[in-house]
């Protein structure tokens, strides 16, 4: 299972017992897109090869 904590800077990542950060600047690099308006879908896709998703996505800026 990952976990994924959104703050203004970047996400706390927990995936398979290890943990690491993705700065706001990569994910906005990696996606196109303005920080608040990525997904925490699309940030997911980005940790795991095949996400298992529960949930309608939601942006970062609505999470913060």
């Amino acid at each position: 299972m990952t976990v994924l904590s959104f703050d203004e800077d970047g996400v706390d990542v927990e995936y398979n017992g290890t943990e690491f950060r993705l700065e706001k600047d990569l994910v906005e690099e990696a996606t196109q897109k303005s920080y608040v308006d990525v997904t925490d879908h699309e940030v997911l896709k980005l940790v795991e090869e095949s996400p298992q998703f529960s949930a309608e996505p939601r942006r970062i800026g609505d999470l913060l």
